[in-house]
This record gives structure tokens, C-alpha cells and sequence, in this order.
């Protein structure tokens, strides 16, 4: 039985929309935020998407997000932008930062951005999407508060520090990689604490180095600094290659924070109540100037389709391409609705109470049933 309830996308951004307007943000801004949540749950990814509206609140109540802070281009170039966004909302500088990346291409053939002093901006794949529907290439990246533990290490260094890698397909819609580089980010970590459920083994490690399952405690320990935390890509050790996952976040790290002389790795840590203060790189390169638009296309259409027809494993129903089940359950949604836990209607109901907003009424309850 599917115990969530739907909700029309549409209702659920004006909704969120209207609640960073009451808390100081321009509607343009507001629209964004709302926007970069709600997306992240049409495409499947909950951990991202309006169930961190609470979060964002609470950034926005205690100021460690500031709802229209004054961005500073530090350093600018036909090619590169380095953007202080003094502590602003993470969508709308993230949003603009990367529509200027995708101009700078459209000119010069590729450029790219990093965005630090700034906060939690969502799903990477948003951004990185953005420059489909110009013929580009598009990249995106974040780090975090440290929350991974590298291989044989055992305390948090580096963040989830998620990536996202976009390119544009016809038929089959476009390749959009956009993953963390530990195991599982923290926000399903909290899916499985607000849902009470125990952790998979190798998803995280406890203060000692071994496998951790309460997902309350391991969020409290990385918080605290008491020792343990997320698995990198590959899991425990370099058996299933670890190390790979590690580096791969030491790497975003380096683009995100280093690159422009931006706090990194254990330097960065949550607030009890919001995200820390992070860093951000974006990219874009223009397919055009490599060969003709079309035919890249064309021939992206062959690889993903070769991949989603390859025969599956037996008990297996087919094989997917990275951003196919986010595009089909994004199309469900847009048809269906939008499915919210029980845990996340009752917060947002919440957050509906303190500012005397109303919150939409669902479409049809158990869908799936």
C-alpha cells in the first residue's frame, strides 16, 4: 500500500514560494528557491526537495541564510567568474551564476564559475540541466559540511559533495548524472530517521570505523564531531574501490572551495538548525564548437538507447541510463502528482500554522494503491 499523499507541483511551489516571501525574499528569489525544491521532488530525489523547507526557514530565522544579501563579482574573465554571494540563498546565485556561464559559452566556447560565502543550493542537477536547451555540455558541483570519512579513516573530512554532469540527447532526453560522491547524501540519511528506519550496512560508519544502522545517531555524531560518518562512492575500504569515491570528493573540493580560496573540507559545519556555509562550481561547454549540435545529439541518442535495450540480469526488469528514472518519474508526477510522506506533510503543515498560510489540498490520496 503507498502511504504517501499527491500534491500538485504547482501548489507546492507557490506554497513554498509564499513562505520565503514572508521571510524577506524577493518574489523573483522566492520563485527560484521554490522552484529548485519542489523539482528535486518531481524527479524522485525527496532528499532534496520539500522536505527541506524547514531547514531553509531555519537558515533564514538565524541568519546563517540571508535572504537578499548583495553578491560581489571577486574576479571576472570572458571565460570565468569567481562570485562572494555573502551569504545568500544558494538557488538564486546558483541559478545566475550559472546563466552567466552558459552566455560566456555561447561567446567564447566554454566558461565556468565558482560561487563561495554561499548556501545548501539543492539538487546539482538543476543547474547543470539549465545548459540542455542551449546545445551545452553542463556541470555543476557543491561541496558540504564535512560529513564523509575517507577510506581507513574514521572521522568526516570532506562532504557528500555531490556532481552533476548534463548532456543533451532527442528522443531519449538527455544524460543527467548528478550524484553525490559518498555512498548516499545526508538527506537520505534523514529520510531514514524521519521514517524510522535502520540504515543499510556500508552506507556510513560509527565512531569506531565499523558499520553504523541508526540513522539518528550517526547524524548526531557527524554533527557533534564524535567520530564517524558517510561512506565514500564504494563503500568500506578498497575492495569496491572506496578510494575512487574519496577522491572524486577531494576533487570537488578542490573546484568548489580551493579554486577560489573558499573554506573546505573539515573546515565546514552545520548550524543545529541549518546548513553550513558552502561553495559552489559551475561549467558549460559549448557543443558546437566541437561538431554540429545535431548530430552530437544524434549519436547520444544511439548511446542511450544502446544502454536502456542492453539486456537486463534475470530478475531485473531493464537497464537504465543515468537521469531516465528521474525523467519518468518526473513525467508521473506532472500526470500524478507529487507523493509526500506523511512525516513531510505534517512539517509543512507546521511551517503552514506559524505564518497562517494555507497548505494545498492533495489530488488524490494513494495513488499507488
Amino acid at each position: 500500500m503507498d502511504s504517501k499523499v499527491y500534491f500538485q507541483a504547482d501548489a507546492l511551489t507557490e506554497f513554498c514560494r509564499e513562505v520565503f516571501i514572508r521571510h524577506g525574499m524577493t518574489a523573483d528569489d522566492a520563485g527560484i528557491t521554490a522552484d529548485v525544491l519542489v523539482t528535486a521532488d518531481m524527479r524522485g530525489i525527496p532528499s532534496h526537495g520539500i522536505g527541506r523547507l524547514q531547514r531553509y526557514v531555519n537558515g533564514l530565522k538565524t541568519g546563517q541564510m540571508k535572504a537578499n544579501a548583495e553578491t560581489e563579482i571577486i574576479r571576472d574573465t570572458p571565460v570565468s567568474t569567481v562570485i562572494n554571494a555573502n551569504g545568500t540563498m544558494g538557488p538564486p546565485v546558483s541559478v545566475k551564476a550559472m546563466e552567466s556561464v552558459i552566455e560566456k559559452a555561447r561567446n567564447n566556447g566554454a566558461s565556468f564559475a565558482c560561487v563561495y560565502e554561499s548556501n545548501h543550493f539543492g539538487i546539482a542537477g538543476y543547474y547543470a540541466m539549465m545548459a540542455l536547451k542551449h546545445d551545452m555540455i553542463g556541470i555543476a558541483m557543491t561541496n558540504t559540511a564535512a560529513l564523509g570519512v575517507p577510506t581507513f579513516g574514521r572521522q568526516v573530512m570532506f562532504g557528500t559533495n555531490p556532481l552533476a554532469f548534463c548532456a543533451p540527447a532527442e528522443k531519449e532526453g538527455a544524460f543527467v548524472l548528478d550524484m553525490s560522491t559518498t555512498v548516499v547524501s545526508r538527506g537520505k540519511i534523514e529520510v531514514y530517521d524521519r521514517e524510522g528506519k535502520a540504515l543499510p550496512h556500508n552506507w556510513a560508519v560509527d565512531k569506531t570505523g565499523k558499520s553504523a544502522t541508526d540513522a539518528g545517531k550517526i547524524l548526531d555524531d557527524m554533527f557533534h564531531r564524535y567520530g564517524g560518518g558517510i561512506l565514500p562512492l564504494g563503500g568500506l575500504g578498497e575492495m569496491f574501490g572506496g578510494y575512487k569515491g574519496y577522491g572524486l570528493a577531494v576533487m570537488v573540493d578542490i573546484l568548489c572551495s580551493v579554486l577560489c580560496g573558499a573554506p573546505f573540507g573539515s573546515q565546514i559545519s552545520d548550524t543545529a538548525t541549518s546548513s553550513a556555509r558552502v561553495s559552489h562550481f559551475f561549467g558549460a561547454i559549448k557543443i558546437d564548437n566541437f561538431r554540429n549540435a545535431g548530430e552530437f545529439r544524434g549519436d547520444m541518442d544511439k548511446m542511450l538507447s544502446q544502454l536502456r535495450n542492453t539486456p537486463a540480469a534475470e530478475g531485473e526488469e531493464q537497464v537504465y541510463f543515468a537521469g531516465q528514472k528521474e525523467m519518468e518519474h518526473e513525467k508521473s508526477a506532472r500526470k500524478n502528482g507529487i507523493p509526500l510522506s506523511p512525516s513531510t506533510i505534517n512539517n509543512l503543515g507546521k511551517i503552514a500554522g506559524e505564518l497562517q498560510i494555507e497548505f494545498p489540498a492533495s489530488v488524490n490520496k494513494n495513488k499507488g494503491e
